[in-house]
């Protein structure tokens, strides 16, 4: 048929050939999506689905930054579950359309926790927090918020969370460079690369900060180093954006892990804020965080919102409700908040004391090398060291799995399996450049 329409338009069109004219009729054996490519699998998620896969009832997984029992299983917080049967009973919820930023309980409460209920901050009003869909959620948020009123150059620390990069590019950032944190050397902190880079990036860029439990290192600066960094910020007019994944987790303290960023704000400074409470309520698909922006006046505050809103309007219109109103009930309920407090300790405890069994196994076995940087890590993630060959070797001989720079979950570690990951980190030390 196709064919045949073609030899009528060349008829009707003697002084053109047929073969120079456009076909007009589709080619409906050609697909309209033939140019899309095969993305590349997501690092982390494909390897959970290989550690499911294996068979192997040895196997270890150290991959997947979410929070394991001593009995290698998910531990759903009893103060959630109370919560949930609140909720669930409370016959006044409904399932109506959230605000555009989401539950004004959860987000005035989530400002309060990490910036301090007396902050002149809060008392002013001089920030705007919106709900988003989890920590993820908060950093894209704010980036997009950022692409559209302060653009500038983004520095992510080397190494980080690998969605950083993939989360601002996405946005439209297109210089988005590095800072060197990590010193393999002395398997801790670059703090003399850090400051180089910032005295050294142009004035007014983009600091993308964990303010605890650096991912993937646990490596945190201290608060002195956290003042000599505030210090080149201010003095460079660099816009700060912390993203906190793991207050209360890291140390088991929440106002402890929590000092980075109230330094920064208590100084003056208008900072971005992402917040998740995947780690620290356990709310992994709830898809529960916010992010605040803190700014100098009220009145900015608001201009501030109104713009969050525009976004979010245009991107998910609102948030879901289910994990917000859990988080909201637990942070204004001051039964259940102290609640929360022991059950986020006694996590934080459980990965601090796997650390220490760690150290002391590999100190045990002798293991080639100083491993006191396992006990000086802070959080759910070990950057241990290990190489690519080595980590492969953990994989296919030990079923052991872990991304391949080396990082570990510290919450896949237990009483049970600890002992024999040492052994096989022994070993490929001993055996494996």
């Amino acid at each position: 048929m196709a064919a045949r329409l073609n030899q009528v338009v060349a008829h009707l069109s003697p002084s053109s050939s047929a073969s120079s004219l456009p076909s007009l009729v589709a080619d409906h054996n050609k697909s309209q999506f033939a140019s899309v490519p095969l993305a590349p699998p997501d690092p982390i998620f494909h390897l959970t689905a290989s550690y499911k896969a294996d068979p192997d009832p040895s196997k270890i997984n150290l991959g997947v930054g979410a929070y394991r029992d001593n009995n290698g299983n998910p531990w759903i917080l009893p103060v959630v579950k109370k919560a949930e049967r609140k909720i669930v009973d409370d016959q006044s919820l409904d399932h109506e359309y959230l605000a555009i930023d989401g539950i004004k309980s959860f987000t005035d409460a989530s400002a309060r926790l990490i910036l301090g209920a007396n902050s002149p901050v809060i008392k002013e009003k001089r920030y705007a927090t919106a709900q988003t869909i989890s920590g993820t959620g908060a950093v894209r948020l704010g980036a997009d918020f950022l692409i559209r009123f302060k653009p500038a150059t983004v520095y992510i620390s080397n190494p980080t969370w690998a969605n950083h990069r993939a989360i601002f590019a996405d946005a439209g950032f297109k210089d988005i460079r590095e800072y060197q944190y990590w010193n393999p050397a002395t398997r801790g902190l670059n703090m003399d690369g850090i400051m180089e880079t910032f005295r050294n990036a142009p004035n007014g860029s983009i600091l993308l900060l964990h303010p605890c439990a650096h991912n993937p290192t646990g490596v945190d600066p201290t608060m002195d180093q956290w003042k000599q960094i505030a210090a080149v910020a201010r003095e460079k007019g660099h816009v700060i954006f912390f993203d906190c994944a793991y207050q209360g987790f890291a140390s088991g303290n929440l106002d402890r892990d929590a000092q980075a960023v109230r330094y920064f704000v208590e100084s003056g400074m208008e900072v971005l804020i992402a917040q998740s409470y995947a780690k620290n309520f356990g709310l992994y698909n709830e898809r529960t965080g916010a992010l605040s922006v803190i700014t100098k006046t009220a009145e900015l505050a608001q201009n501030a919102s109104s713009q969050l809103c525009k976004i979010i309007r245009a991107g998910y219109s609102n948030p879901p409700a289910f994990g917000a109103r859990i988080v909201s009930l637990v942070l204004n309920d001051p039964v259940l908040f102290g609640e929360w407090e022991v059950q986020l300790k006694s996590m934080a405890d459980r990965i601090i004391s796997m650390r220490k069994a760690l150290f002391e196994a590999l100190t045990d076995l002798k293991t080639p090398g100083t491993w006191n940087h396992i006990t000086d890590q802070i959080g759910m993630f070990s950057f241990t060291g290990l190489t690519t060959p080595q980590v492969k070797v953990l994989r296919e001989k030990y079923h052991v799995y872990m991304t391949d720079n080396g990082r570990i979950s510290m919450a896949g570690l237990n009483t049970s399996n600890v002992r024999r990951f040492a052994e096989a980190v022994d070993f490929v030390v001993r055996n494996v450049k």
